[in-house]
């Protein structure tokens, strides 16, 4: 049984901090190198990264437990007209199960609560499998950019969004 629930608590940030660290360094060497996944995860994905994004950059994570197992999650900021969906990852061991699809539904239900217009999203231009998925989920591309994230580290990314 796959269920939903916003992070909330010092241990599930705890929880959400320790998945992501595993999602990505199983799921992006083959599309990033070593050295910026592990600067990305302590940028983006580590415990102070995910605390601070919560609790004074506005954004919302929904987390996905299989059998009360995370694993997967979802982070989203609502941006006023679109929401901005940050994160989505699923667990390599629950792939395929429609996991991802539930946790883009929720995003898509508290976007829809919020009046938003659209919900849009960076993936990058390597990621032919992420790519394809959210084509077939009707996200359209609309725009590409290349980001210097610091440390000689560059993001190049489709940006891609969904009507609502």
């Amino acid at each position: 049984m796959f269920q939903i629930k916003i992070c909330s608590t010092n241990d599930e940030i705890q929880e959400l901090a320790k998945l992501a660290k595993e999602i990505w360094n199983s799921y992006f060497p083959s599309i990033i190198s070593q050295a910026q996944i592990d600067y990305m995860v302590e940028k983006y994905q580590s415990l102070p990264a995910l605390t601070r994004a919560m609790n004074q950059e506005g954004y919302t994570y929904f987390l996905g437990y299989e059998d009360k197992k995370l694993v997967g999650y979802c982070g989203v900021k609502d941006e006023k007209k679109r929401l901005f969906l940050s994160k989505l990852y699923v667990h390599k061991s629950s792939r395929g199960k429609g996991y991802s699809s539930l946790l883009l539904n929720k995003a898509v239900d508290f976007a829809k609560k919020k009046n938003l217009t659209s919900i849009y999203l960076t993936c990058n231009k390597q990621n032919t499998n992420s790519l394809h998925i959210y084509e077939h989920k009707h996200f359209s591309i609309i725009d590409d950019r290349k980001t210097d994230i610091g440390k000689g580290f560059i993001m190049d990314d489709y940006v891609l969004e969904l009507t609502l």
